[in-house]
């Protein structure tokens, strides 16, 4: 492409595998995870094709959202109503609409609202597969003139079918448990990352953890049982417990599982700087220490077997920096970083009850299909049950130092996703002592986010591209 030639998002209408027509986008979506005004031009009009004796309205993504849906009013032009006026007789959508929990429910919402407004039938294409941090769902539909929907395909695979817009049938429309929804994206986004990144295997550290679990299971969904290796580091702090409940997880899905102690590494580090510390506490320099070997550790065997590194902290310890740079933040690929901690433990008992249903899918180990048919499940009920903890020192519980997760985690959704002032937080009963302790951790470990792994965006608001923060400023709210 020359420097000065104008740069259209573009569709294409093929007949015989050539191009004989194209749309172009008219409206370029500049918020959250879209940048398009810096790469693109927007259509200088619009116009229908005409297809079998049809007037067909094609349009692209954001050009279907209308104002009541969008973040803001941000346009000046319709597109689907210019195509209306100049007799467009079907509206047609090309979408790459990234995924987010419930977002299914409010396309469907729209596109029907949509047709109701101009009486006109709507196909609504979506793309699916994951790319980078972003995952695309499918859920493509059809809805007639009335808005009623007589379509819809597939979510987090490809589908097809063949719809007349005239004639079929009202269907109800489907959506997943939450829980299902959360899994099945993360399972394709992590699946397509490997993928296209050119990596055959993932490896993980298996505390013993609830997090840390999920994650084994979201990979051998993704990868099978034979491409996931699993290693238990135990410290001097780890409980027998955890070290058993690691061991289980591995067991029940059928992956190697590698036991290498730090105790032995840790003691020799702490050794070498006796006499720089001596006379001063230990703290959290010590106990930083005892992550960041598990990461020298597991990144050893990713370099040197060729393995892409998962991590596995959740979205409320990455939010309020409980978590370690080059630690337990070293990785590939943050599965779960947009999972807040109540939703892991809700994904946890759902892989426990449900995930049985999935037995029998190709790459699933007989062992998943076993574990998943029993009372037990997948992951060890002690794992679910057991205060959290990182087990860093004796008798470490995360509730030590924070709020419980069921308030921390509405907390941030208040102020991370719906982007509430710490004033009105507090005006939905919480206490602002605690509100404030929130907000400034959330502010203060931006610098921590900054360096943190690629992570699948499955909310509303997930830190990195979507919320753009500086880490070199001092405001403070104090109002």
């Amino acid at each position: 492409m020359r420097a000065w030639e104008t740069r259209l998002c573009s569709a294409a209408l093929l007949e015989r595998g050539k191009p004989i027509r194209k749309a172009h986008k008219s409206l370029l979506p500049t918020y959250d995870v879209f940048d398009e005004d810096r790469y693109f031009e927007p259509a200088g009009r619009v116009e229908p094709f005409d297809v079998c004796g049809k007037r067909v309205g094609i349009t692209i993504c954001e050009d279907i959202w209308t104002e009541h849906y969008l973040p803001r009013p941000l346009y000046d032009v319709e597109p689907v109503r210019g195509l209306i006026d100049q007799g467009a007789e079907i509206i047609v959508n090309l979408s790459a609409s990234p995924f987010t929990l419930h977002k299914p429910a409010i396309r469907r919402e729209m596109v029907g609202a949509l047709a109701r407004a101009y009486q006109r039938p709507i196909c609504y294409c979506n793309a699916v597969g994951g790319n980078d941090q972003l995952i695309f769902d499918g859920n493509s539909i059809a809805v007639n003139s009335s808005g009623e929907l007589i379509a819809q395909l597939g979510s987090f695979r490809e589908d097809e079918a063949i719809i007349d817009t005239d004639a079929a049938a009202v269907i109800e429309f489907r959506e997943g448990k939450t829980a299902e929804e959360l899994f099945s994206a993360l399972s394709l986004g992590l699946r397509d990352y490997l993928r296209k990144c050119n990596f055959k295997s993932a490896v993980l550290g298996l505390s013993g953890g609830v997090d840390s679990a999920v994650v084994a299971v979201i990979a051998v969904d993704a990868l099978g049982a034979e491409n996931v290796i699993g290693v238990s580091m135990p410290s001097p702090y780890s409980s027998r417990g955890s070290i058993d409940d690691a061991l289980t997880v591995a067991r029940n899905l059928g992956i190697k599982c590698l036991e290498i102690p730090i105790t032995n590494a840790f003691t020799a580090f702490k050794s070498e700087f006796a006499e720089i510390f001596k006379e001063l506490p230990e703290n959290e320099t010590e106990e930083n220490m005892q992550p960041r070997l598990r990461a020298m550790t597991l990144m050893a065997l990713s370099n040197k077997f060729g393995h892409l590194l998962l991590t596995t902290g959740n979205k409320s310890e990455l939010a309020v920096g409980y978590c370690t740079m080059y630690g337990d933040m070293a990785g590939g690929l943050a599965v779960i970083s947009d999972v807040p901690k109540t939703m892991v433990y809700e994904l946890a008992r759902w892989i426990n009850s449900d995930y049985s249903s999935r037995r029998g899918r190709k790459g699933d180990p007989p062992s998943v299909a076993a574990a998943t048919s029993g009372a037990a499940g997948i992951i060890p009920r002690s794992t679910i049950e057991k205060a959290p903890s990182a087990e860093l020192k004796p008798n470490q519980k995360d509730q030590d130092t924070l709020p419980s997760y069921e308030i921390l985690d509405e907390i941030l959704r208040l102020y991370v996703e719906e982007n509430l002032s710490a004033r009105d937080i507090v005006t939905h009963g919480f206490d602002e002592k605690t509100v404030r302790w929130v907000q400034r951790r959330v502010d203060l470990n931006e610098y921590k986010r900054e360096q943190a792994a690629p992570g699948l965006k499955v909310t509303s608001r997930a830190f990195g591209v979507g919320r753009r923060m500086p880490i070199a400023q001092k405001y403070v709210d104090s109002n």
